[in-house]
């Protein structure tokens, strides 16, 4: 029977602790800072947030309207998929008393900001998913998704 001298072992098991990552600050990519300012005209003045997998993404909604929060409010929610934002936003359209935050599609949130009135803003911090692929940000109140109030964060 062969034997392996003691180090060779501890040498391989070190490879391989050193292969499964611990992440260097060289590695970890820099927070992204984005501000979004929504109006009374139904659009988001940023429709594409480019981030690295697992980065950590801090957006700023500012609502710079003038109409009433009750029918043009915004929101910021960011979802795991289009088929979740064609569903979650036909959902929010009657939940008005929610904040036009369904409760039953909570689970397709990844990161969310909640209804601002006029000259309101709100923020979140989250890590961008870890895998790439393009993930769907809306506003929710009353059907403004729908009528064009969306844009992608893009994970490459």
């Amino acid at each position: 029977m062969f034997k392996l001298p003691v180090m060779v072992p501890l040498l391989l098991l070190g490879l391989a602790a050193g292969s499964s990552g611990v992440a260097r600050a060289e590695d970890t990519p820099v927070p992204k800072q984005v501000v979004i300012v929504a109006n009374d005209t139904l659009k988001f003045s940023v429709i594409r947030i480019d981030a690295q997998p697992g980065q950590t993404v801090h957006v700023q909604l500012r609502n710079e309207g003038t109409m009433p929060k009750s029918n043009m409010g915004h929101d910021w929610v960011l979802l795991a998929s289009d088929e979740d934002a064609d569903t979650y936003a036909m959902a929010a359209v009657s939940s008005h008393d929610a904040g036009f935050q369904p409760k039953s599609q909570a689970e397709h949130v990844l990161a969310s900001i909640p209804l601002l009135g006029p000259k309101e803003q709100g923020e979140v911090t989250f890590c961008a998913p870890l895998k790439p692929g393009k993930y769907p940000f809306i506003c929710s109140c009353s059907g403004h998704s729908m009528a064009g109030m969306k844009g992608y964060l893009i994970v490459k």
